[in-house]
């Protein structure tokens, strides 16, 4: 089960500046929650869920008093490791936690999966504070490799 306990901050150095904080987090792993439907599902009765899922998760947000602190981040993620969970809900769930942690002025969680089943799935959640809106064009978006 994810941890958002787990999720530690700092004070934002510069909290009179708007400037963008971008991690990648190229580890990140979980369960598939459709366990049973893998040729080998006997063997994975003993996991959670079902065979391991693999991913980037990419975090890009413009901080306000807060900081987000990476070791805690790591932790954080690790505690999917065992969660049997869609990856829409693991993206959104993420961007929950780590918005409620920071409160940001804005932020976007990318999950980049890897294939599975022929099918690459990458999705994407965004979070802004009630302020201004940037126009679209202005807000620098992280380029997919």
């Amino acid at each position: 089960m994810p941890k958002p306990e787990l999720l530690e901050t700092f004070e934002n150095p510069y909290p009179d500046r708007e400037y963008s904080i971008s991690m990648e987090c190229p580890e990140f792993t979980s369960l598939c929650p459709v366990g049973g439907i893998e040729s080998d599902a006997r063997e994975l009765r003993q996991l959670e869920g079902g065979a391991p899922d693999f991913g980037t998760i990419l975090i890009d947000y413009v901080p306000d008093r807060l900081c987000l602190e990476l070791k805690s981040l790591k932790l954080y993620l690790w505690s999917f490791r065992n969660d049997g969970i869609f990856y829409e809900r693991a993206v959104n769930r993420i961007l929950d936690d780590l918005a409620a942690a920071c409160t940001p002025r804005w932020m976007e969680v990318t999950g980049d999966f890897n294939i599975r089943g022929g099918i690459k799935s990458v999705i994407t959640a965004t979070a802004e504070a009630h302020r201004e809106a940037k126009p679209e064009g202005e807000r620098k978006r992280r380029s997919r490799q």
